[in-house]
């Protein structure tokens, strides 16, 4: 499968690149800069909203006009910046972008600007405009609630046009935000332009109208006594997730720079945005690194979708009355013809769950068509640096799945159980001299259904995990869960039934284990309380009631966690084979949840309501053990 990625100058489609390269210089008048701004550096939004033309029809903008006029503004603008010291631009401008949460990111852009590397002014745009997206939805939530989740519909609302005024948002759509302008936030940021074909003035203009917008927020803000809120941003938590490739040396830095200059992956009007992601990379700057690679690994992808698909003329970028061609597009199952997409056929699996394979893609394994011999493609995959990365990136499996997070879940609640044989308890014979209490008999009870459930299982699992000896103590161990989240289940296209099951298995999970981290708890909290003789006759009772419902809670939650990983594994093929009642056996598994919510409820500690535990758990066995023919038909239909 060979692409012509050698011969693709532009993916911007003639009207598109009309706009962008050519409309904004037609117009060759010199402007003059004291027309928009004071000496004191205040824009003058009404002049420059003069130059946004209406059209007669139905007075929405004329974008052709507008952008024709505000070319030679814009050239004044970014002749203005040129001339600034940095010191001037600080003493004049950083308290207008204060608004915006991220001044020194704005201050970078005006280092951009006096350098001219197109590469750096497509990322400082790129930078800008997520920055004043966000910052415009800060602005919205003054009036408004929910935030567009579109930048055209929040340009367009009447929130920001209150704030700002009408005519003050006619101008920012024209650059940003309509697919009928500019629209330089999307070109840059799906991988449409590149980076000689973004006009250094419009990030200049842009630079110039955020500040403004920044004085006009602030007389608003003494207008109304409003105060501006910042939303939190998003961190990432469980970091150690994320850290699946091998660390990247600069051996292999210097073998991806061969590669990406030669990979068929990358269009060559966009191999500057590669070498400058390599480039910050190497300097530690990896949020730019990923700023610059994302946008060029859906350019990649677009090429791979359209050859695959033999639709060469969705590599451009869509006309206003079309869409663009985008990840959402390009990971579907199918096409918007209902036609099978291709694609995921090509990339397989690990690459559809994982934008890094995606991204080591075009790093390391150029599609077939690429200019390397046989010979040399298989002595850099056999490359001592490379071979790791690639083995990683062919393997993987994906971490944020609702069912790789289920895998997740049931392990570390497996852990949090395993831990009970490890609390402090009082001797056994203290528990038989309290009165009432049944000792082992119902404990035995509930080990002989569970072993009854087992046993109807035990076909289903490892066979190296099963002893018909004592099935309870061999089969609901932590090896065994293990290996059963370890079966390989595909994520990719998982039908709705299968996701709404999984649904409820996490809500299962999840209460396991707090019941888990209840009991361990409230087992510590009783113990000190007991050797140091300051619980009352009753709180002893319910404190012995709890060591010995102990006994059977362990092999009960455990065995519920064996049922939530079969379950995921054999319902994820039944439902893809239409073979089952559906609804009944959602019924069954939310009998299930409610049987584990209100074991979390009697085993708070403020609660500790044991007696009502034994007799809960006595129903839920009873009723797992009449569906247990049920779940064996279900599972035989899997296999």
């Amino acid at each position: 499968m060979a692409m012509a990625s050698d011969s693709v100058t532009t993916c911007l489609s003639p009207p598109v690149h009309y706009v962008i390269c050519e409309l904004g210089f037609e117009k060759k008048d010199i402007y003059d800069i004291n027309n928009i701004l004071s000496e004191n550096g205040e824009v003058f939004w009404q002049a420059i909203s003069e130059h946004v033309f209406y059209l007669e029809s139905d007075r929405s903008v004329d974008y052709i006009k507008s952008i024709r006029s505000l070319g030679p503004v814009c050239e004044s603008v970014n002749l203005y910046f040129k001339s600034l010291t940095k010191e001037q631009f600080v003493v004049q401008y950083m308290l207008w972008f204060n608004w915006t949460n991220c001044t020194e990111l704005f201050l970078e852009v005006f280092d951009v600007l006096q350098d001219t590397q197109t590469t750096g002014i497509a990322l400082g745009l790129m930078k800008l405009t997520s920055c004043l997206e966000r910052a415009l939805g800060d602005v919205y939530l003054l009036i408004g609630k929910d935030c567009p989740f579109l930048l055209r519909d929040l340009l367009a609302s009447e929130q920001l046009a209150v704030v700002f005024g009408q005519a003050v948002m006619n101008v920012l759509r024209v650059f940003i935000g309509s697919p009928y302008g500019l629209n330089l936030r999307n070109v840059l940021w799906h991988g449409f332009a590149s980076p000689q074909e973004i006009p250094v003035k419009y990030c200049a203009m842009l630079l110039f109208l955020t500040a403004g917008l920044g004085q006009l927020l602030q007389a608003y803000l003494l207008q109304t006594k409003c105060i501006l809120v910042h939303r939190p941003y998003v961190f990432f938590v469980s970091l150690e997730e994320l850290d699946i490739f091998p660390d990247l040396s600069h051996e292999t830095l210097s073998i991806a720079e061969q590669l990406v200059k030669l990979s068929s992956f990358v269009l060559k009007t966009m191999l500057p945005f590669w070498m400058a992601a390599l480039t910050a990379f190497k300097q530690s700057r990896y949020a730019d690194c990923v700023i610059l690679l994302l946008p060029q690994l859906e350019a990649g992808l677009r090429l791979l979708f359209t050859t695959t698909n033999n639709c060469p003329n969705r590599l451009l970028t869509a006309e206003p009355s079309a869409l663009y061609t985008t990840f959402d597009e390009m990971l579907a199952k199918h096409l918007d013809n209902e036609e099978l997409n291709q694609l995921p056929a090509v990339l397989e699996e690990p690459a559809m769950a994982s934008t890094s394979k995606g991204i080591s893609l075009g790093f390391l394994e150029p599609p077939g068509g690429s200019t390397f011999s046989d010979e040399d493609m298989f002595a850099f995959k056999e490359h001592t640096v490379i071979k790791p990365l690639m083995n990683c990136a062919s393997c993987y499996r994906s971490r944020f799945h609702p069912i790789s997070r289920l895998k997740k879940q049931v392990l570390e609640c497996t852990k949090s159980i395993h831990l009970w044989p490890e609390l402090p308890m009082v001797p056994e014979e203290h528990i038989q001299t309290i009165k009432g209490l049944e000792g082992n008999a119902e404990v035995n009870t509930f080990i002989f259904m569970i072993s009854e459930i087992i046993s109807q299982l035990q076909q289903y699992m490892p066979q190296n995990c099963y002893s018909s000896d004592d099935p309870v103590s061999s089969v609901l161990t932590e090896r065994l869960l293990i290996e059963l989240c370890d079966t390989h289940i595909c994520t990719l296209y998982s039908p709705r039934p299968v996701l709404e099951v999984l649904v409820v298995l996490r809500k299962i999970s999840t209460q396991c284990h707090q019941v888990s981290e209840q009991v361990i708890a409230s087992a510590g909290l009783r113990y000190k309380q007991w050797m140091n003789k300051t619980l009352r006759s009753r709180q002893r009772h319910n404190y012995l009631r709890m060591l010995n419902s102990i006994k059977f809670l362990s092999p009960v939650l455990r065995l519920i966690l064996v049922l939530i990983t079969l379950e995921l594994i054999n319902v994820h093929l039944v439902c893809k084979k239409n073979l089952f009642d559906y609804q009944q056996y959602l019924k069954f598994l939310k009998s299930v949840l409610q049987y584990t919510e209100n074991l979390v409820t009697y085993t708070n500690p403020e609660k500790n309501k044991w007696d009502e535990t034994v007799a809960l758990t006595n129903k839920a066995l009873i009723k797992i053990r009449k569906m247990s023919d049920r779940k064996l038909m279900l599972m035989q239909l899997a296999t």
